[in-house]
């Protein structure tokens, strides 16, 4: 039944199987409590063990050295592609080996639907975490200014929706 022999430390029950979130990240709860999606929060017994997540070897080589490449999630979720021949030393606070890393950002696939607000195509972005959105081509991002440019059209995805099964456009709230 459970993966591991852990015991909850808040209330000594045994600790459920390890399940993954919709962004890839495993964790184990206890069994006395359990998550309620319409509420977004835990009920009964709300201990979670997150899990460190194995780093997966990749079908690419470093470009610095040659050595396959892995991809690691850091603890807070972000996803970044290493060589694999590359480590740290905690206690000099220094890679050794090759120090080639490459953060991986989110990815754009192209729509055949046209943008309801001002008529250019449509894309879907997937970010690093996984979430998803269909936005208007022409939107991005100014870094020096820290503002948006371009069409402001974006309609999340919840998970496991597909990009042609989309309901509403996200806009904030009205104010009175």
């Amino acid at each position: 039944m459970n993966q591991t022999n852990d015991i909850c430390p808040k209330c000594g029950a045994p600790l459920s199987d390890v399940t993954e979130t919709a962004t890839g990240r495993k964790l184990q709860r206890c069994s006395q409590g359990s998550w309620n999606p319409q509420t977004h929060k835990n009920e009964g017994c709300d201990y979670v063990k997150w899990l460190e997540v194995e780093p997966k070897t990749l079908d690419e080589l470093c470009p610095k050295c040659g050595a396959p490449l892995v991809l690691q999630v850091t603890r807070f979720g972000k996803k970044m592609k290493k060589c694999s021949a590359g480590s740290w030393d905690k206690e000099a606070k220094k890679a050794i080996g090759c120090d080639y890393i490459e953060w991986v950002n989110g990815t754009t696939e192209k729509l055949n639907e046209i943008c309801p607000k001002c008529g250019h195509e449509l894309v879907l972005y997937t970010t690093a975490n996984g979430k998803k959105m269909k936005k208007c081509s022409t939107s991005g991002w100014d870094s020096a200014a820290k503002k948006a440019t371009g069409c402001d059209f974006v309609v999340w995805l919840k998970a496991g929706q597909t990009a042609s099964d989309t309901g509403e456009e996200y806009l904030p709230p009205e104010e009175f």
